[in-house]
């Protein structure tokens, strides 16, 4: 009986342990349950975990970014014609592990070898067997090869051509690179731009190293853009996730003042003339003389940007950074000076041949000289002897203000590279007498011929032009535009008059020593030159290959359209005359330049009417059958331009501005030039959108204007 109680109560206890175990482990899972609920509400409710934020942990996971790149600006011709733009290039490399398989099964490593190897031969620098061997490596763990210099910078055309085979396992990889499509083409003046990675960023841009794509590196280079989006594993776009875009800014395209088909024949000439007399450098520049445009300019040794050939020779762009002596060109600049200051009587005569300075002797190219002779004649045969006597006599202060008046020692601020300064002797009376005839005196092709636009242009002396604007990537707005700029006025008109008619008998005259340089059709004023070039020692050198030899034309003498200036160094092959060369070939480009350009006006000598009542100035200039515009409201003339005396295009206006309150004119139909020649004379800024004649101003005709204000014109042809 006791037994069967002890059993019962056994049972009971183990009953009620078992409800108490139950409750317990009911309670302990139920608080489980509320603290995971609790754990995910707190996350939902505050989307944080461990004080990690669980809202920016999931985009990064989901998150997809990419830069967009920014297209480098274009360099182009004054016709728009592209001199460099953006491409890409192509590096290729093979998969050759067989492991490597699409997700169909399908091989996407090289299957045939020998056939992959032949069409790479083919079409890349590189021969069979190198080829095959590539794909063949030692280490036969290899995933992928590549195939060096012959695998860079692929051209699309010679992808396309690979890819038309369908050969598996060959893949290319783009990257930004420049096209030069002209190849040797202005190549130091349009310069280059390589491939170069941000230190900071990481990335791979386009920088300007030489020349306008150095120069206006800022202009052309763009800034890149950003792309983020979310996706999922498939690469399906996300439609609830947040996206966001920055589009790139492309560059800006830079318009030089180039003339494609003036370029491309002065290359020729060049080209010609290097096999004629293989100089061992040559500069060649033509020049708007009435804009100071730079229509057409050249140098030897060049280089091809599209290939690199040639790079190595010489890297800089000799018409800036390159100083030398000029030799008889110079004589133009003595000439004018003592002309200009009143110390030139050319009717004179001296002793030529030989002229002692102290304990130095000054001798002409002809030793034995051409007995006695006047001035004039010894400027057309190039005498060194009658150039010392002219220095002399106008006295070496004098003649050192004209060198700086003409700006020959000065940097010109060129707008493509840093011009070196000019370098002189001048303190012996010796040292001062050899820089009359360029010797003794060092300066750039740039330096000289922005002096000579002061003799073409009837003594306004105006600064070399390359570039005429600059636009935003989608040529509709006008950044930045560049006007014709005066430098100065070193000489009088009539002195530059008078300059180019000893530089016409420098070609015409029975004893002339530029008689290479006729022209049918036009005349020419012309004059040469030849220079002794100096070894490494520093001392002249011997021979008939150790000149420099040079020549500044002006076609036509009377009202100069061009000028051009051409310098050959050193010539080794010396059995043409090197003058005949530069003539034969050089003409040609002038020739061309004109018959596009030229065209038979009447001029007319402009009278002084500043500090003229406004009536009688109109009075004076419409008499000659000038046209002329008045500016501002006063009754009185205060400037005009151009100057007085200076020859004037009668189909062109003369302005004058009064003492009053500015007044815009009605520009519809001006030129380009016309509306330079305003902003210049009113110090207002002006901004060119198009080429040709003036349709549309943004000051209206007849309201006023300050000074420095700006206006908007639109050109159309």
């Amino acid at each position: 009986m006791i037994n069967k109680q002890n059993q019962l109560h056994n049972q009971q206890q183990a009953a009620r342990n078992r409800r108490n175990f139950g409750r317990i482990f009911l309670f302990s899972v139920s608080l489980i349950f509320v603290a995971i609920i609790g754990s995910f509400s707190t996350k939902a409710l505050f989307k944080t975990a461990n004080g990690v934020d669980l809202v920016h942990k999931t985009k990064l996971l989901y998150n997809q970014s990419s830069i967009i790149q920014a297209q480098r600006g274009k360099i182009v011709a004054n016709n728009n014609d592209p001199l460099a733009e953006d491409t890409n290039t192509y590096s290729l490399y093979a998969v050759i592990s067989k492991k490597q398989k699409s997700a169909s099964g399908k091989p996407e490593y090289v299957q045939n070898k020998k056939k992959t190897a032949k069409i790479l031969s083919e079409n890349l620098p590189v021969s069979y067997d190198a080829a095959y061997k590539v794909l063949n490596p030692k280490n036969k763990k290899a995933f992928q090869v590549e195939f060096g210099n012959a695998g860079n910078n692929i051209g699309l055309m010679t992808k396309k051509k690979i890819e038309a085979h369908h050969l598996t396992g060959l893949n290319f990889v783009a990257k930004p690179a420049r096209l030069y499509p002209n190849g040797v083409f202005a190549s130091h003046i349009v310069g280059l731009a390589s491939l170069i990675q941000n230190v900071k960023t990481k990335q791979n841009n386009l920088v300007g190293q030489m020349g306008i794509e150095q120069s206006f590196n800022k202009f052309l280079t763009g800034k890149n853009g950003f792309k983020s989006s979310q996706e999922d594993n498939y690469g399906y776009k996300i439609p609830s996730g947040d996206s966001k875009e920055i589009p790139a800014k492309n560059g800006d395209n830079v318009h030089t003042t180039i003339n494609p088909s003036l370029q491309l024949l002065l290359e020729n000439q060049m080209n010609k003339a290097q096999q004629e007399a293989n100089p061992k450098s040559m500069n060649a520049i033509l020049m708007d003389a009435k804009t100071g445009k730079i229509v057409a300019a050249s140098q030897r040794p060049t280089f091809n940007p599209e290939t690199g050939k040639g790079l190595g020779d010489v890297w800089r762009d000799t018409l800036t950074q390159d100083l030398y002596e000029p030799g008889s060109t110079m004589k133009v600049f003595s000439l004018a000076s003592a002309i200009d200051s009143g110390h030139y009587n050319g009717k004179a005569t001296y002793q030529s041949g030989k002229f002692q300075i102290g304990d130095a002797i000054v001798p002409d190219w002809n030793p034995n000289g051409w007995g006695i002779i006047s001035f004039n004649q010894g400027f057309a045969m190039s005498s060194n002897v009658a150039m010392a006597h002219v220095e002399q006599l106008m006295g070496a202060s004098t003649w050192e203000k004209y060198i700086n008046r003409f700006q020959l020692l000065k940097n010109n601020t060129s707008q493509i590279d840093k011009q070196a300064h000019g370098i002189i002797q001048f303190k012996e009376p010796i040292e001062q007498a050899n820089t009359a005839f360029g010797q003794g005196i060092q300066v750039t092709a740039l330096q000289m011929l922005q002096g000579f636009t002061a003799i073409a242009n009837n003594g306004e002396m105006i600064q070399p032009q390359f570039i005429s604007k600059v636009t935003d990537s989608k040529n509709k707005k006008v950044v930045k535009s560049y006007s014709k700029k005066v430098v100065g006025h070193p000489i009088k008109a009539s002195t530059a008059i008078s300059v180019r008619k000893h530089m016409e008998d420098a070609v015409y005259k029975p004893y002339a020593v530029g008689q290479d340089f006729k022209m049918d059709g036009y005349k020419v004023a012309a004059k040469t030159g030849t220079a002794q070039v100096t070894d490494s020692s520093g001392q002249y050198g011997n021979g008939n290959s150790s000149y420099l030899y040079s020549v500044i034309e002006m076609v036509p003498a009377s009202h100069p359209r061009y000028i051009m200036y051409v310098t050959m160094k050193q010539p080794q092959n010396i059995s043409t005359p090197t003058t005949k060369v530069m003539g034969d070939n050089f003409n040609v480009v002038m020739k061309k330049a004109l018959e596009n350009k030229i065209t038979k006006v009447k001029t007319a000598k402009i009278p002084k009417v500043a500090g003229d009542p406004v009536s009688e100035a109109q009075n004076k200039l419409n008499s000659k059958g000038i046209q002329n515009v008045v500016i501002g409201k006063g009754n009185t003339v205060v400037k005009q331009n151009p100057s007085a005396e200076a020859p004037k295009d009668l189909s062109r206006r003369v302005m004058l501005l009064t003492d009053g309150r500015m007044t815009m004119p009605d520009l519809t139909g001006w030129s380009r030039e016309e509306v330079e020649d305003f902003a210049s004379l009113t110090n207002i800024k002006v901004s060119f959108n198009g080429e040709g004649n003036v349709t549309a101003q943004s000051i209206k005709a007849n309201d006023e204007f300050d000074e420095h204000a700006q206006l908007d014109v639109n050109l159309s042809n």
